[in-house]
Order: C-alpha cells, then structure tokens, then sequence
C-alpha cells in the first residue's frame, strides 16, 4: 500500500511538471483553450537558424521552400491551435533591426512567414468584416536603428518585435498583454534568437515554472505559453511535421482570371536635355528603369483600414511572380525590389493602431520566387500624399543620387501606396522644368492591377507612361485566401 502511494506521488509529481512546463505534441493537437491568455511563438528562419532550405543564403529572404512552409503553417495554426477561435493580435519582427549579409537586407522572412495566417482571421473596421488582420511590427522607443526615421509619434499599439530587445520593449510587450487580462491568442512571429530570450525573459519576470526549449528544434516548432484564469501558467512545443516542397508554391482552384490595361487613361512623357526647355537634374540616375506597382486588394468598402491586404490580395500577391513575366511585354525584367518599411505606423482612430505592411508584403512573393535583393525605404517617413516634402524625398531616393542610393543600371521592382503616385511623378516631370498641374495623373481607388513605367537613359532624359499592368481581374478574386 504504501509503494502503490509512492508510485502514484511519483506520478502526480511528474504530471505536474509536465504540466507546468514543456509538452510536445503533434498534428492532433486540439484547439487551445479561449478562456487562456495564449501566447503563441511560431519561430521565422533566418541565416543563422532555420530548417535546411528555408532561407535563400544570398537574399536572405524566405527561399520558395520557406515561403511553402508559411502557407500550411498558417493552415496549422488556425485549424490545430485556434481552431474556430479568431485571433487576438500578431507581433512580428520590424524587418530593419535585423540586417543579414555584407549587404544589409532586412529580415522579411518573419513578417513573410505570419501574413498568411493573418489573412485566413477576420477583424471587423468601420463596419465591415474582411478576411485580413493587422500585423504589428512598429518600432519602440530605443528599437529604431540607425538610418531609419523614428517614429514622431511612436505608435505604441501597433509595437512589433526587435531583433535584439536592447531596450527590453519586448518583454514590456508581452507583459502589458499578459497585464491586461484578456483571453485570446496573441501570436508572436520573430527569428529563433529573439523568441528563445523573449521566452527566457517571460519565465524570469513573470517566475513562470516553465521548462524553456534549450536547443533550436526547426521552423516546424511552435511554442505556446497558456495563462490560465487562475494565473497558472505552462508551456507547450506543437510539432507541426510540416515538409513543403522546394518549389514556388501553386494556387489552388479557382484559376486567376486576366484582365486588359483599361482601368486608366492613358499618358506619356518623353522629357530630352535640352529640348523644349527640358533640363535633367543635378544628380539624376542614369540606365534605370523603375516598375510602379499598387499594394494588393485591401479595400473591400472605403472605410475599412487595417494595414494589411485582405484574403483578395494574397491571390495577387502569389500570382505576381507568374503574371509579371507576360505583363512587362518584354522589357527589362527587375533586378532589384522595393518597398516601404512596414514598421511604418499610423493611428486610426482612439483605440485602433496599425502598421503599414502591405505594400511590402505584396511584392514579397516576387522576390522570393525570383531570388531577388529585397530592400526598405526607412530613411524618411511616408506621410500623408499630399505633402510636397514627401514626394521630393521619394523621387529623390529613386530617381537620383542625392539620398546617399545610387540605382543607376538598376530595374527596379517598385511597391508603394497608390495615392502617392501622382505627387510623385508630378514632383519629377517638375524636376525636369516642365509644368504639370497637380491633377494630371489621376489613380482611381479600385485599381490595383495598372502598372506605371519609368525609364531614365544613359543621359538621364526621361520617360513615363502607365501603359502596363499586371492583368489580373480584381472582381474575379475570391474573398478569402487561398487555402494550403
């Protein structure tokens, strides 16, 4: 009797401890429980940890194989955790604190690796329910790295992870949601460097009974710590036995449906030193060429705003590599892409914050398919399309050496919002000593799919046009996103 009670302690002891500290499970796992604060850790490849193949070793971005494995990954979290739970809120890595290779590129796998799981919740903005939800990767006070504008003002609802939580606005983010109580999943997606110390960290200032993962186990592991309404906290490894193929991934049905270049009028400058008082600026690039793309579909009516695209646009967004290639008619394919930072924030209304990410995130897939340098425009803030200041920086960054980048010879795969395409190219016809009124290049808000073109030569003389698009049928896409 008293060895069959020996044995038993043993065994409770042991379950407590499991308990207590770290399960693993597999594919079967059921949801986990609403009634928790669930902090849920999905692990981004990077050069230095991923799961053999999942990084491209030259870009430093996700390779085909790592973009492959985000997309079922996203099909696991929200059918094995969440289950029919939406989610609570997302924190992924702002990409500039965290540059890989002698060349600098921001780490886009973090924010790459959780956008489709994003897109298959819903939130609710200004009335309309859409298949998108924000993801947070603004920068904290102390987290903005050299040559990145800071923030004025700081957005502090819309906070993202650093790379190294100098600063320790990592734990401070996770303690003011574990402070506010309120059952959820809060889904944090970061390199293995950041989340193994954000977990240490939680386990030390919260005194956490937590047995923490001490080796680096793959982009397959996601952590979960569960916050009971007791205060009882343990944590959980999910394997998700994930093995997505190395090559790009392929949409399901329904086929994309094509769509001609009608959604613009027409127009075309040519702009030659010395003619018709033309005179190319001091500094201007020469041997460029710079594709002018639309974020993907993001607004289902004019109200709704949350930084992402919606379910719509990740058709496009994956369709993009597929479609350019015939959309460019034969000119220059890009060398090189573009975007806005998406640690770049703004503030919505009392209680709603978002970063702005999906310019970035559009153009990802391009990228990665063709294995393609990726950078950021985080030197100046992008502001509102009506300010001069902003399309002067702009045209500047792109079009000249003055900003300290030099993209002469370079064909640029160029992804921005929409409005400020305009003020832009006006600014730079303007540059040139022609006169254009403020009006003249009008880009209607449903258009998502016209692409503008403009071609510097080896004198630097000028061309732009708006005759190409991508000719993708925006009606045709389905609402939500394609399932892996």
């Amino acid at each position: 009797m008293k060895r069959t009670s020996f044995v038993w302690s043993l065994f409770l002891i042991l379950a407590l401890t499991l308990l207590a500290g770290c399960s693993s499970s597999s594919g079967s796992n059921p949801a986990l429980s609403a009634d928790n604060i669930n902090l849920i850790f999905v692990v981004s490849p990077d050069l230095a940890y991923q799961t053999p193949g999942d990084v491209n070793s030259d870009t430093a971005n996700l390779s085909n194989q790592g973009l492959h494995r985000s997309l079922l990954m996203a099909t696991y979290l929200k059918t094995h955790l969440l289950g029919t739970n939406n989610v609570t809120g997302i924190y992924t890595l702002a990409p500039m604190t965290h540059l890989q290779t002698a060349n600098n590129y921001p780490d886009m796998a973090a924010i790459g690796f959780i956008q489709q799981f994003a897109l298959l919740n819903q939130v609710t903005v200004q009335g309309t329910t859409a298949n998108s939800y924000p993801i947070n990767t603004a920068y904290a006070l102390g987290d903005v790295p050299g040559g990145v504008i800071e923030p004025s003002p700081y957005i502090p609802d819309a906070q993202g992870l650093a790379f190294n939580d100098a600063s320790n606005n990592n734990i401070t983010l996770v303690t003011r949601i574990i402070n506010a109580n309120q059952p959820g999943f809060y889904v944090f997606s970061a390199p293995w460097e950041t989340i193994s110390a954000l977990l240490t960290n939680i386990k030390t200032t919260r005194g956490y009974n937590l047995n923490l993962p001490d080796t680096y186990m793959g982009t397959n592991f996601v952590y979960v710590i569960s916050i009971t309404p007791q205060g009882f906290a343990s944590l959980a490894a999910f394997d998700s036995k994930l093995n997505p193929p190395a090559t790009y991934p392929v949409l399901p049905p329904p086929p994309i449906v094509s769509a001609s270049c009608t959604q613009q009028d027409y127009f075309s400058y040519t702009l030659i030193d010395g003619v018709n008082g033309v005179k190319v600026p001091t500094g201007a690039n020469t041997n460029q060429t710079v594709y002018l793309i639309r974020h993907a579909e993001a607004h289902p009516t004019d109200s709704f705003e949350d930084g992402n695209f919606v379910g719509a646009g990740q058709w496009r967004a994956l369709s993009l590599p597929n479609f350019l290639p015939y959309a460019l008619r034969g000119q220059p394919s890009p060398t090189v892409v573009y975007s806005i930072d998406p640690a770049q924030s703004f503030t919505l209304a009392a209680d709603f914050s978002v970063s702005y990410v999906r310019p970035s995130l559009t153009v990802l897939p391009y990228a990665i398919a063709n294995n393609l340098p990726y950078y950021l425009v985080a030197g100046f803030y992008i502001g509102e399309a009506t300010d001069p200041g902003v399309a002067e920086a702009t045209s500047n960054f792109l079009f000249t050496n003055l900003a300290g980048v030099n993209l002469s010879n370079q064909t640029v795969l160029l992804a921005w919002e929409h409005e400020h395409y305009p003020p832009l190219i006006t600014y730079l016809l303007q540059s040139y000593g022609v006169t254009v009124p403020p009006t003249a290049f009008p880009w209607p808000q449903t258009d998502y799919d016209t692409i503008w073109t403009v071609k510097l030569d080896a004198q630097g003389n000028l061309t732009v046009n708006n005759a190409l698009c991508e000719g993708i049928d925006s009606a045709s896409l389905p609402k939500t996103a394609p399932k892996f």
